[in-house]
């Protein structure tokens, strides 16, 4: 492979195969899925991508030295051997590697001091923020459900299924009870309580039945539902609407994500405003069609599995 500069960064250099190396995880990726002209469209996408992430990279490592942020031999020992006890496969004599794990605890370093230290959460913040996402903090809905159940046990028997099924409805439309149909024709397990499914919640349904019961008050009998197991005809006996958890019990979980959300515009500001300030050339013609725009995020730990 012949070697060659693909971007300067002030006054360091990203070689050809330092870009290699780093995309030969998403090259391989992407052979397995796609192949010919797509396959290598999709590869100049990753190039252009990875060398963006490899020059702002570059350009933290460069802060981090002006400020004399500095991480010692024994701390990416240590973390290696975390990261192994985690399960981690990782190579802890390849340089390659102890670089990189180095770089990231710099980087977490870096970050940390310039810009997680000067994020504030106040009050109104996370007042608004719950606010603004009730529905990330509501409890789902929940059923006290009955079901009569006529199994599908193969194609050959849908139709008498549907018809026997279209029978049973029309018994309960007459006025004969739930509980009576349900221990005469249901082939479910809780045929015996007289269809009785108990308490479920929102999510646990099967799609169909969900949708079917959604406007139905309590007493409410659907209409026969057609399921992969068979026809279910499904009776609401009680209906618990959605609730929201109070402020005062999400107020934690709210401080974390509204400390998160403020961090990672922090940071795009902080990394932009890092690379104003330096000199940029690419030299490579997948990223050259446009300049390298920010895409990372603050660096998470690498002893933290996203």
């Amino acid at each position: 492979m012949e070697e060659r500069i693909v971007a300067v960064v002030n006054s360091d250099l990203i070689m050809l195969s330092e870009l290699k190396r780093e995309l030969a995880p998403e090259r391989e990726r992407l052979k397995k899925h796609y192949q010919g002209r797509e396959l290598a469209r999709r590869i100049k996408m990753a190039e252009s991508m990875v060398l963006t992430t490899m020059i702002e990279r570059k350009i933290q490592l460069q802060e981090a030295k002006a400020r004399g942020v500095d991480v010692s031999d024994q701390e990416v020992k240590q973390t290696i051997k975390q990261m192994k006890q985690q399960g981690e496969k990782i190579d802890d004599i390849d340089p390659w590697t102890l670089k990189n794990v180095r770089d990231q605890l710099t980087l977490l370093r870096l970050v940390d001091r310039e810009v997680r230290s000067g994020v504030m959460v106040v009050d109104s913040d996370m007042r608004r923020y719950y606010q603004e996402h009730r529905d990330r903090f509501a409890l789902p809905e929940e059923y006290t459900l009955s079901q009569i159940l006529l199994e599908r046990r193969s194609s050959d028997d849908a139709a008498a299924s549907k018809a026997k099924a279209g029978e049973i409805f029309a018994m309960l439309k007459r006025g004969e009870t739930f509980e009576d149909l349900a221990l005469r024709y249901s082939e479910g397990l809780n045929a015996s309580r007289g269809g009785a499914l108990g308490l479920v919640r929102q999510g646990e349904l099967l799609p169909a039945i969900e949708r079917a019961i959604a406007d139905l008050a309590p007493g409410g009998i659907s209409d026969p539902i057609d399921a992969p197991e068979g026809i279910h005809i499904v009776r609401v006996d009680e209906k618990q609407p959605k609730q929201f958890r109070p402020y005062e019990a999400v107020k934690t979980e709210i401080q974390g994500l509204v400390f998160q959300q403020k961090s990672e515009d922090v940071f795009q500001a902080w990394l932009a405003n890092l690379k104003n300030k330096s000199y940029i050339e690419v030299k490579f013609e997948p990223a050259a069609t446009g300049q390298p725009t920010g895409g990372l995020s603050p660096p998470s730990s690498p002893m933290k599995k996203e």
